[in-house]
């Protein structure tokens, strides 16, 4: 019998300060229907019991393998795909509870840069369009001011105002970004989900964009939540670090102690394969053995002790709940 947290603690939040955003157990799971009748046969967990918070002003990332739900969960928080369960608490407000009038208001305040730069663009309209569709859609300008606006969005992500009457395919993937970061910018956003932004780009246009949205957050006092499988980017940008396999969260940590002192063993797996740029350091490669579980059927207990070189048989039947290590610092693993 598999026994399940009761109360996960998350991450703490520093001094006094309200949480910009509050995550508590958020679950999200599609179903699989099948016979002939179209019946619920099973369900893809993708997101399972994940609770964290973060600060304003602070940019969090968000890693793990592809299949982890990284994705998954940072839709679900913008209610792009509607959660299973859970709550979503920006700024104190639940937006899981919220109709349909009222959640295209918190719209303006959460935004979203996609991962595919060029799919995430219509290409039926140009760039001026597609930056100047949400000032239009939430009533912030119109007509000269809305045309002045987007030539300021354009020219603080690196941009002209004269690439507003072109179209996407005229552009470089890295300048693509660039237009989608505007977008979500053009309605003056407090929170920011940037899902992959850098990972179809090439690594020179990568430090580029990454340097733009650390520029942006610094300009801007955005909140991020970042998210990526490459941890030497997440490392570079982040104030902390959630780990996720297999819509778990394994380990929480502000971003220096995380790469110093990893306590989950897949963490230590996943920073072994960060290339060091120093050919004299030799660092010990951790394997993980087999592939990530089906999301359909996950292992009993911790849903990463098939793969794990310190599982024991209590693994297999007990969800070890995240528990502070170090302030500010928790981990998932009863074996540590």
């Amino acid at each position: 019998m598999t026994t399940e947290p009761t109360n996960p603690p998350v991450a703490a939040e520093t001094g006094d300060v309200q949480p910009l955003l509050d995550v508590q157990n958020l679950k999200k799971y599609f179903p699989i229907r099948g016979g002939v009748l179209s019946r619920v046969v099973g369900n893809v967990k993708a997101v399972e019991d994940v609770s964290f918070t973060i600060n304003p002003g602070e940019v969090v990332g968000l890693v793990g393998e592809s299949g982890s739900g990284k994705t998954t969960a940072g839709r679900s928080i913008l209610r792009l795909i509607e959660p299973t369960s859970g709550s979503v608490k920006f700024d104190g407000v639940d937006v899981t509870q919220l109709n349909k009038q009222t959640m295209r208001e918190y719209r303006k305040k959460m935004q979203i840069i996609f991962q595919d730069p060029f799919a995430s663009l219509n290409p039926r309209m140009s760039v001026g369009d597609i930056i100047g569709e949400a000032l239009q859609i939430h009533n912030l300008a119109q007509g000269r001011d809305r045309e002045e606006r987007v030539a300021s969005l354009l020219e603080k992500v690196g941009l002209s105002a004269s690439h507003m009457r072109r179209y996407p395919h005229e552009f470089s993937g890295g300048q693509r970004q660039r237009i989608g970061i505007a977008r979500a910018l053009a309605v003056d956003p407090q929170f920011i989900v940037a899902d992959e932004p850098v990972s179809a780009l090439d690594v020179s246009i990568q430090a580029q964009v990454v340097n733009l949205l650390q520029d942006l957050k610094d300009e801007l006092g955005l909140t991020l939540l970042f998210i990526a499988h490459d941890l030497g980017v997440v490392e570079y940008i982040s104030d902390k670090v959630i780990v996720m396999y297999l819509g778990r969260v394994m380990e929480v940590a502000p971003a220096k102690e995380l790469y110093r002192n990893p306590t989950h063993p897949y963490t230590e797996a996943l920073l072994s394969a960060v290339p060091i740029p120093d050919p004299t350091y030799k660092r010990e490669r951790i394997i993980l053995q087999g592939d990530i579980p089906s999301p359909i059927n996950p292992p009993s207990g911790c849903v990463f002790r098939t793969r794990c070189p310190i599982a024991t048989d209590d693994c297999a039947h007990v969800v070890p709940p995240l528990e502070e290590v170090s302030p500010g610092h928790f981990k998932a693993c009863i074996n540590r």
